[in-house]
C-alpha cells in the first residue's frame, strides 16, 4: 500500500511539471508547496548556510518553472530532476564564487557610518519636487526603498544591503528586483 502512495506522488509531481510546461502557475505552488521543504534542505547541506540555501532554493524554482518543458519521465523521476536542479544551483553557487556573505554585526558601522547613510537618503529627498521618479520612490515602502538606494545610489552589493537591513540575502534581492519593477511601471 505505501508503494502506491509514494508511486501517486511521484505521478503527481510529474503532472505538476507537465502543468508547469503549459504555463499553469498552480503547479509550481503545488511542487512549491510539496518540496520545497525537502530542497531547502538538500541545499542547506550543500552550502551550509540557511541565507544562501533559501535564495537556491528560489533560484531552482524560477528554473524549474522556466525549463519544465524540457523534462521528461523516460529520463527519471519528477522527484529526481528537481532535486537535480536544486543540487546543481548549490554546486554552481559555491563554485562559482557568488556566494556573499552578510557582514558580521560588528562591521556594520565600519561598512556604512550614519553619515553615508544619511547621504545616501538624502539623495533623494534633493530630487526635484516634481520629479516622477521622487513620486515613484515615495510610493515605495521605506525598507524597498532604502534597498534600491543603497544599490543604486550607496553602490552596495546584494550581501552589504541585506547585513544592513538584517534581512535575509534572497529577501533582499527579491524586494530589490521588486521593487525595480514598480519603478519602471510608475515611471511608464
Amino acid at each position: 500500500m505505501m508503494l502506491g502512495v509514494v508511486q501517486a506522488e511521484l505521478d503527481e509531481l510529474g503532472a505538476n511539471l507537465a502543468a508547469c510546461a503549459r504555463g499553469d502557475r498552480s503547479g509550481l505552488k503545488r511542487i512549491f508547496d510539496g518540496e520545497a521543504g525537502r530542497l531547502l534542505a538538500v541545499a542547506e547541506r550543500i552550502v551550509r548556510r540557511r541565507d544562501v540555501a533559501e535564495e537556491v532554493v528560489q533560484e531552482a524554482f524560477l528554473r524549474i518553472w522556466t525549463s519544465a518543458h524540457q523534462y521528461t519521465p523516460d529520463r527519471g523521476s519528477a522527484r529526481g530532476w528537481i532535486t537535480a536542479i536544486v543540487r546543481n544551483r548549490a554546486l554552481n553557487t559555491l563554485r562559482d564564487g557568488r556566494r556573499e556573505d552578510l557582514v558580521a554585526d560588528d562591521r556594520l558601522e565600519a561598512l556604512l557610518d550614519r553619515d553615508q547613510f544619511d547621504r545616501i537618503m538624502a539623495s533623494w529627498h534633493r530630487l526635484d519636487q516634481d520629479s516622477r521618479l521622487r513620486d515613484c520612490l515615495g510610493s515605495l515602502d521605506e525598507t524597498k526603498r532604502r534597498g534600491i538606494l543603497m544599490a543604486y545610489v550607496g553602490g552596495y552589493s546584494h550581501g552589504e544591503i541585506a547585513g544592513r537591513l538584517r534581512i535575509p540575502l534572497g529577501t533582499t534581492k527579491s524586494w530589490i528586483r521588486r521593487g525595480l519593477m514598480a519603478l519602471r511601471e510608475c515611471m511608464a
